[in-house]
């Protein structure tokens, strides 16, 4: 009997640990341990995948102006689209007013955390690592890809192609090693939300319905409205792109961590015609300048704090509150807890009571896990359309379906190679008989 699909395994997970936390609270809370080996596993991809894509990809480029336009194509591409989850998070809080009538009580003092939220220099000084050996420790993947990217040009310039060689190896075997990670990813789900149940219980939806509901709705409203017509715009074939992006929206969604997706959909991406080299730049980058799941989400909140303090926020304050979080959000990933610190920081900012984020606290893990999966779409989709704008994506590719939802090795293997030759005739030395060799063999740019 053929085993069923990891996108189904994880969701038997999910439902799974709903139920286990919901009916046995206290043995939900005791197998958290499981959903935090299963995320412990996950980010000792990250540095390595990270770094192996971006050099091979970056180092496959024709020049360093390719990369400059790329570039400039992805934050335009970021700020436009961030905006408009700002602007629709802004829409929904004003039409449902879930604030309104909620009362604020709470003993606790949230000025530290307003007061850790960074300045736009430290956020910009924040980007260059001191230590990349401690910025792959730390995850911090900004840091990583701005290492990646000038270690990948200095490669290039240098036609140094056993560090080239090295790179598309160590990729190779970072895919095998996630699809060997991902075998655990239904028993991770599952004890995560078992954990997430358990703790907090079925009852604080309740208190908070109309909250959950309007954040969920301005989601919806978003993918509907923005995404779904950008899809459009760029010829992304919807259907294929579904099938590829369900299994990392899952991960992401149960888990309400980014990183654990990370790995998945970069091969997911590549797996439907997204290049190595822009998925690889795309995504990393995306994880810091692109979230449009927590930029709708800290619109709303904002307002909704407001609202349950009796505030009424003029029309040119909710803009200027935008404004604001349009630089304010860019530093996520950036800072730990980051949604709440840029929430304590945006409502001290306009003098809101910094007790709304006692009340939204009980219900966070719930609204993490859709804004969570939604910066993981949101991120897929920018590869696919940041491929289409630079004339590279490759419709004749289909997202692989491997039995049981294991990482096709050679699927890996094929696109290893793929980049390979588009990047070794840019890097051989010319004056060695093993260059004259593989160029002969290989397509030249």
């Amino acid at each position: 009997m053929k085993a069923p699909s990891l996108t189904i395994q994880i969701f038997i997970g999910l439902v799974l640990g709903v139920a286990i936390g919901a009916i046995f609270p206290e043995f939900g809370k005791a197998i958290q341990p499981g959903a935090t080996i299963f995320i412990h596993l996950i980010k000792t991809i990250i540095a390595p995948l990270v770094f192996a894509t971006l050099v091979v990809g970056i180092a496959g480029m024709e020049s360093a102006h390719s990369l400059g336009r790329l570039s400039a194509k992805c934050f335009l591409y970021f700020e436009v689209v961030t905006t408009f989850a700002l602007a629709i998070g802004l829409l929904l809080v004003n039409v449902l007013k879930p604030g309104v009538g909620i009362q604020l009580q709470t003993t606790k003092d949230f000025t530290e955390i307003a007061a850790k939220q960074p300045s736009i220099s430290d956020l910009i000084v924040h980007i260059f690592p001191t230590s990349v050996i401690d910025s792959m420790a730390r995850g911090d993947v900004l840091q990583i890809v701005v290492f990646s990217i000038i270690f990948a040009l200095a490669v290039s310039a240098t036609k140094a192609t056993m560090i080239l060689d090295f790179c598309q190896s160590l990729a190779n075997v970072m895919f095998k090693y996630t699809g060997y990670v991902m075998r655990f990813a239904p028993i991770g789900v599952s004890c995560a939300m078992a954990a997430t149940v358990g703790e907090h219980g079925l009852g604080v939806l309740a208190q908070l319905a109309k909250l959950i509901g309007t954040l969920y709705l301005a989601l919806v409203v978003f993918i509907v409205c923005v995404l779904l017509p950008v899809a459009a715009l760029a010829r992304i074939p919807l259907g294929k792109f579904a099938r590829a992006v369900k299994e990392p929206f899952f991960i992401a969604f149960s888990t309400t961590s980014s990183e654990a997706a990370l790995p998945k959909a970069l091969e997911a991406m590549e797996s439907i015609g997204v290049p190595r080299k822009i998925v690889s730049f795309v995504l990393p980058l995306g994880y810091t300048f692109n979230l449009d799941g927590t930029t709708l989400y800290l619109s709303l909140a904002s307002v909704f704090v407001a609202q349950a303090a009796g505030v009424n926020l003029t029309i040119e304050q909710q803009i200027l509150m935008m404004l604001t979080l349009m630089l304010t959000s860019k530093g996520v990933a950036a800072v730990p807890r980051a949604s709440l610190v840029i929430l304590a920081g945006t409502l001290a900012s306009f003098n809101l009571p910094l007790a709304g984020i006692a009340l939204i606290l009980g219900v966070d893990t719930v609204m993490d896990m859709a804004r969570t999966s939604v910066n993981v779409l949101g991120n897929c989709l920018a590869s696919c359309v940041l491929a289409r704008w630079e004339g590279e994506f490759d419709d004749s590719k289909e997202p692989h379906k491997p039995a049981g939802g294991e990482t096709s090795s050679d699927e890996a293997q094929f696109a290893v190679n793929s980049v390979a030759a588009e990047a070794k005739p840019a890097a051989e030395p010319h004056s060695h008989e093993r260059a004259l060799d593989l160029q002969a063999s290989l397509p030249h740019s």
